[in-house]
């Protein structure tokens, strides 16, 4: 027990620099960012305007991180009528913005909820149930997930930021990747070689497919808000549509170590129960498993993805405009590139994997 406590605790290290990102530092500006707890609110009241109800409030807060540690202050919430305004409650933990403006005057105004404490739960959580269900796997399994986060964030999120090729940055992360995660989740041996090698040859297809139809479709990559956001902030610096192309290869990898590592150790069941069958027959029984590992493969994509856009997925819904013009906005376009050619990719990757698989593991027996 003590050794599995002792594991917990050094995949929390490994993860730890990640939970940072919410950690909040004073600008080098007269303006700081405050930590605080609601005590209570001091009045409450519900502001019409534009024929719509906003929600006013003046709260009662004490700042529990910053420079003003232990004061007590007044913030008003609504006096600028917002949308979506959440309203706040006795215990809730908000982050604050500070600022003296040109008289010396401090003004305060809430931006945001304090989110790491459930945050900090839920990944303990995960990493228990890993450790304790997947045993050594699965914190072999962590460990992989550990270092892949480490080439995201040391490597490249820096080297895109920097203004290198996105593309090009994604396919060398993703060399790096895939070892680590591979080698950690299934082990040193032939079954999970082969998987990497199928997952390689998949890649590059996923890659090309992914060039040809973002240019296609003459996909700019500006259809969302960060991508303004990233070009006002580094402009002509960052490749904004290489960043949609990085993204389908980064995100494609993570789902073909499912499929790829799936299809090599049915091969390798197939080969070890019947030494005497050939390429062909194991490449055709594999396959059978395959087609259903496709088929579920797809709806879980699509499933995977609708959950996700569904606010975007609401532009159907009472649209005036024509299904063909709705389709052709490019928030649309490129979410149907996306997970179409990741899709492809995947479903490519079963039979090259079973194929090699299948022809290796033959190969192999027949020298040993």
């Amino acid at each position: 027990m003590k050794r599995l406590f002792l594991i917990i605790g050094l995949l929390l290290f490994l993860f730890l620099p990640f939970f940072s990102v919410f950690a909040q530092e004073v600008s080098p500006a007269q303006e700081e960012v405050l930590e605080g707890k609601v005590l209570g609110s001091i009045k409450e009241d519900v502001v019409i305007e534009g024929g719509k109800q906003f929600l006013y409030q003046e709260l009662k807060i004490k700042i529990t991180k910053g420079s003003l540690e232990g004061r007590e202050i007044v913030v008003e919430v609504g006096n600028i009528p917002l949308v979506g305004q959440p309203k706040y409650q006795l215990g809730d933990e908000v982050l604050l913005n500070y600022v003296q403006d040109f008289e010396g005057d401090e003004v305060f105004y809430i931006t945001d909820f304090v989110r790491r404490r459930p945050l900090a739960w839920l990944f303990l959580l995960f990493v228990v149930l890993a450790v304790l269900i997947g045993r050594w796997r699965g914190i072999s399994s962590l460990l992989g997930l550990g270092v892949s986060f480490l080439i995201i964030f040391i490597f490249i999120l820096p080297q895109i930021h920097a203004g290198k090729d996105p593309i090009m940055i994604a396919v060398f992360g993703s060399l790096l990747i895939i070892p680590f995660s591979f080698y950690f989740s299934h082990g040193l041996n032939k079954k999970t070689t082969l998987a990497i090698l199928g997952t390689l040859i998949a890649l590059m297809i996923t890659g090309l497919l992914a060039k040809f139809f973002v240019e296609a479709t003459r996909l700019t990559g500006f259809a969302s808000e960060e991508a303004g956001f990233l070009q006002v902030a580094r402009p002509g610096v960052i490749n904004i549509r290489g960043l949609i192309l990085a993204g389908i290869i980064i995100g494609v990898l993570g789902v073909l170590d499912d499929i790829t590592v799936s299809q090599a150790a049915i091969v390798q069941q197939l080969r070890e129960a019947n030494p005497r069958l050939k390429v062909k027959e194991i490449f055709l029984r594999a396959m059978k498993v395959g087609q259903d590992h496709i088929a579920s493969m797809i709806n879980t994509l699509v499933l995977v993805y609708a959950g996700a856009a569904l606010p975007l997925l609401l532009l159907f819904i009472d649209n005036p405009h024509p299904f063909s013009e709705v389709i052709n906005y490019e928030i649309i376009a490129e979410e149907i590139v996306r997970t179409l050619v990741g899709s492809i990719g995947l479903i490519t990757a079963v039979p090259l994997t079973t194929f090699l698989a299948a022809y290796f593991m033959v190969q192999w027996k027949h020298k040993s």
